[in-house]
């Protein structure tokens, strides 16, 4: 099948494909020709277009629909326009040509993760506006740029990620509600998720005495390292026979920790007098996290002296959404799903989105992204999604945004 949008195929799926063919691959994603893309749809949509450089090269790009009452908390509509990096030579087919075999899945970096829920968001707004609709709340859509060097999204945050007020670019939208990227589901379900994992990323360094390579020296740095490592990884089989043991139990529901680098050492012959090992912890929401740094210290501290810990970092502000049809928002959002016979899955994202900087800053936000019956394959090689559940996620968009951008004002928002 010819992989140039052959004739006959759906403008959406053509639409999708453009976009994915766009290499905004890190560690130099190109930006410039996302935003061109994206203005060009809001031109398209009469949508108003506001570009906000938050970073130098780094653009969010905002599409605002306005509501017909504009002091009604919005609808924001997040996605991430970078993809990861790709090991081309695993892929049967170029990752940025997006192919599109003969049985209808389109092959790309990005296909899953998340440019298909980018381009499922215009659509609907498309389909929406085409009908003449209007709805009381604005709805935003928002298209951010890549991570920073901290390992931290660059869109909106000023500073440190630890509590730093948004932007005021971001305040001006009043976005009452949000929807991010979830992740695919192989099964007839779709995941939601409610809340994440918060990531620690910590730096253990221990230091010892040096010597030469033939001596039994004491109180070594690797002795103490070993130590450390060693209540750290005991801490993780405990967690993983947790999971394993409790059907119920969702891997975002636990605490996984792994250990991701070592260093030190000079040569051969040489005991160093430090070492550090690095571990990457995902903590459960129901972690007191307090608690938990203390419980990092009692490891260091029963390994000896002259240990320490730092953190490259630390998320403090886990935040749950709501699930209960008590709350108006997963009401609008779970009844519309009910309505289209699809079954929910809800459930705590296990690794980090965007989602967590919305929730820490009072906006309730669900991670969705609309692909049941599809292998999970971001970041993997052959990353693909069909054309018939692209398509699908753009029903279920255009169902979900008339329910949500019409839920009644808030008792605090009056």
């Amino acid at each position: 099948m010819d992989s140039k949008s052959p004739e006959g195929e759906h403008p959406s799926v053509t639409l999708f494909r453009q976009y994915l063919r766009i290499p905004t691959v890190q560690p130099e994603p190109d930006y410039g020709a996302a935003v061109a893309f994206l203005e060009e749809r809001a031109h398209q949509l009469g949508l108003d277009c506001q570009k906000v450089e938050v970073a130098p090269g780094h653009v969010v790009t905002v599409l605002t629909w306005p509501g017909t009452n504009p002091m009604l908390p919005s609808l924001l509509l997040n996605s991430h326009m970078d993809v990861v990096p790709v090991f081309q030579e695993y892929w049967t087919h170029d990752p940025f040509e997006a192919f599109k075999d003969a049985e209808g899945y389109i092959y790309a970096r990005g296909a899953q993760d998340m440019k298909c829920v980018s381009i499922q968001y215009l659509e609907a707004v498309r389909r929406l506006k085409a009908e003449g609709h209007r709805f009381p709340r604005t709805i935003h859509m928002t298209f951010v740029p890549g991570r920073s060097g901290s390992g931290r999204r660059t869109c909106w945050k000023e500073g440190s990620v630890l509590g730093i007020a948004p932007r005021p670019e971001f305040r001006a939208l009043k976005a009452g509600f949000a929807l991010d990227e979830g992740l695919a589901n192989p099964t007839d379900a779709f995941t939601v998720f409610y809340s994440e994992r918060s990531p620690w990323w910590v730096q253990i360094t221990c230091t010892g005495k040096p010597g030469h390579g033939s001596r039994f020296i004491e109180d070594t740095a690797a002795e103490k390292l070993h130590k450390v490592v060693s209540s750290i990884l005991a801490f993780r089989e405990k967690e993983k026979q947790r999971l394993q043991s409790n059907p119920h139990l969702k891997l975002g529901a636990v605490t996984s920790v792994n250990l991701t680098k070592l260093e030190g050492g000079v040569a051969y012959n040489v005991v160093p007098a430090t070492m550090s090992a690095s571990f990457d912890f995902r903590l459960a929401p129901d972690v007191d996290l307090k608690a938990f740094e203390e419980q990092l210290q009692g490891w260091c501290q029963a390994a000896g002296e002259g240990i320490t810990f730092e953190f490259a970092q630390k998320w403090m502000e886990p935040r749950i959404t709501g699930t209960d049809n008590s709350d108006p928002w997963w009401a609008a959002f779970s009844g519309v799903c009910k309505d289209m016979n699809l079954t929910l899955e809800p459930e705590i994202f296990s690794a980090a989105t965007d989602s967590r900087y919305l929730r820490a800053v009072g906006v309730p936000a669900l991670g969705f992204s609309p692909m049941n019956r599809t292998p999970v394959l971001l970041h993997d090689h052959d990353e693909r999604l069909h054309e018939a559940v692209f398509l699908r996620g753009i029903d279920i968009y255009t169902r979900l945004l008339p329910a949500l951008a019409s839920v009644p004002a808030l008792p605090h928002n009056s």
